[in-house]
């Protein structure tokens, strides 16, 4: 990200908050964290700009990952979810019409993915990805499967917790922010050398989302409440830029 003396109009990053590219626990890191000190430039117009980002472009069922692969009758396999929350700034106001993306394994801990190595079955009615826009108020909500833990090549016997990817676009494509939400009281999470390179219990709660039975639906799904916030003391932690929009 630029700094004021590059010229760009984003502010830099928050180092203090990103967790170092080298985490040696985290094997891959190893070979793709940077050897040289890292060099800022300024943006231009292409990073500055983008898209505008209306309902319209949305499918009728883009934010229900249920039913948006299946057949005509048919729906994903697992325990049904309802995931929502409010994008605030680092004022705490609400955030508009930002598209968010999500994606994610499926209830056997498989991606529909042409390199998956994972033994585990694919759901012939699950595509694993889906997308919603936050409305007037900030708030976004979507409907899934609850995502199964997966062995990784990480070490002899590495498994990821169940989690899903977030990708929020805001007004320009250099704020493109990636993250990943959690599940509260899964036990995984304190064994995965991905979140272990987090180095603060402050941002694994950040990524954790809650169990909220006030918008469990009775005999339908569970909830959970996953807020993300873009700046500030309570910012989400995001993968690719620490800083926020």
């Amino acid at each position: 990200m630029n700094d004021a003396k590059a010229g760009g109009m984003f502010l830099p990053r928050d180092r203090e908050w990103q967790p170092n590219a080298l985490a040696p626990d985290y094997k891959s890191s190893i070979k793709r964290s940077p050897k040289s000190k890292l060099l800022s430039f300024p943006t231009s117009l292409s990073e500055e700009t983008s898209p505008i980002f209306g309902h319209d472009i949305l499918g009728e069922f883009d934010h229900d990952l249920i039913v948006n692969y299946a057949k005509q009758g048919e729906s994903a396999i697992g325990p049904r979810l309802l995931v929502h929350g409010t994008v605030r700034d680092e004022m705490g106001r609400p955030v508009p019409n930002a598209l968010i993306e999500v994606w994610q394994a499926n209830a056997g801990g498989r991606y529909r993915h042409k390199n998956e190595g994972y033994l585990a079955p694919l759901d012939p009615n699950f595509g694993g990805c889906g997308r919603v826009i936050t409305a007037d108020d900030g708030t976004y909500e979507f409907r899934t499967i609850q995502p199964g833990p997966y062995p990784w090549p990480n070490g002899p016997n590495s498994w990821r917790p169940a989690h899903i990817h977030f990708s929020i676009f805001g007004h320009g494509f250099a704020q493109r922010l990636i993250t990943q939400m959690y599940f509260e009281g899964d036990t995984l999470i304190p064994l995965c050398p991905i979140v272990g390179a987090l180095g603060s219990q402050d941002a694994v709660d950040i990524l954790t989302a809650h169990l909220d039975m006030g918008r469990t639906i009775p005999m339908d799904m569970c909830a959970y409440r996953f807020d993300i916030v873009l700046r500030g003391a309570k910012q989400t932690y995001f993968e690719n830029r620490s800083e926020g929009l």
